[in-house]
């Protein structure tokens, strides 16, 4: 049985046992326990047994003359895992969370090309904005 739920940060370690296609990269040790030292990040988890499987992340975020969001940076779900719902699942407990934070709305970008994400994010509730919004990204 496929368990969901928020990781603490003193589970960071947990991160060690995961499907190689759960994030795009090799975990960095320094990265991740900075990630968790922070209280604004928040990472779902997905577990089968120990290994976890299936991941989302955010961070919640203020700004003066808004409510409290939760951007939604990512989501993955190991290919094994695929197409059983795992993905929305992980963003309502995500989300579910965001909410207990007192986010007013959380929001994500992905690629217009990138079919399976935006199923996932249409199942769990999300609906694409007509405007269509444009990145940029910098450098610093």
């Amino acid at each position: 049985m496929i368990e969901i739920r928020m990781l603490h940060p003193h589970e960071a370690e947990l991160l060690a046992e995961l499907d190689d296609d759960v994030f795009d990269d090799v975990i960095e040790i320094a990265w991740r326990d900075e990630f968790f030292a922070d209280p604004r990040h928040h990472l779902a988890v997905a577990f089968d047994g120990t290994r976890i499987i299936g991941m989302a992340s955010g961070v919640h975020y203020l700004h003066p003359d808004k409510p409290p969001e939760l951007y939604i940076n990512e989501a993955g779900v190991a290919a094994a895992y695929r197409n059983q719902g795992i993905g929305r699942r992980l963003l309502n407990v995500l989300l579910a969370h965001a909410g207990k934070l007192g986010c007013e709305t959380a929001w994500v970008l992905t690629n217009a090309d990138n079919e399976a994400a935006r199923r996932m994010y249409a199942a769990a509730g999300g609906v694409e904005q007509q405007d269509r919004p444009v990145m940029i990204e910098f450098r610093p």
